[in-house]
């Protein structure tokens, strides 16, 4: 299996999506940061202090942030990473045998400045965050 990041938690609240998991594959060395790719703009980032000790990681990310990226589109999705600036580790769940979380897995959304957040498992088991704008939602 490739290396990536296991998410084992994650809790969306009070603003703030907290994500908790082990790093597997790879040694987890270094400074790690939570690293957010919008998918409609691969350029466009924004990224996280990561907590680590031993292979287990820990950071949250802020749901102003998003709102603060947020343009017109209707909809953006962000794609989930943990990086130490050499490797970018692609956050989900894959050791755990529970395949199509996708339709499994419904976290809360929140909501802040017209613009509502929900983490949510992709077909591949990555964990990603959906954003709609407030005409989408």
């Amino acid at each position: 299996m490739k290396p990536h990041a296991e998410i084992t938690e994650v809790w969306p609240r009070d603003g703030r999506v907290r994500l908790v998991g082990r790093i597997h594959g790879r040694p987890a060395d270094g400074y790690w940061r939570l690293l957010l790719t919008r998918r409609g703009r691969a350029g466009h980032r924004l990224d996280y202090p990561a907590q680590v000790k031993g292979d287990r990681f820990e950071s949250e990310l802020l749901i102003a942030d998003l709102a603060a990226a947020a343009d017109t589109a209707e909809v953006e999705e962000w794609d989930i990473h943990l990086t130490d600036g050499e490797a970018e580790l692609r956050a989900g769940r894959r050791l755990d045998d529970v395949h199509g979380k996708k339709k499994i897995m419904v976290f809360p959304e929140q909501r802040i400045h017209g613009l509502s957040v929900r983490p949510y498992y992709t077909v591949k088991d990555n964990l990603s965050l959906k954003c709609r704008t407030g005409a989408a939602t």
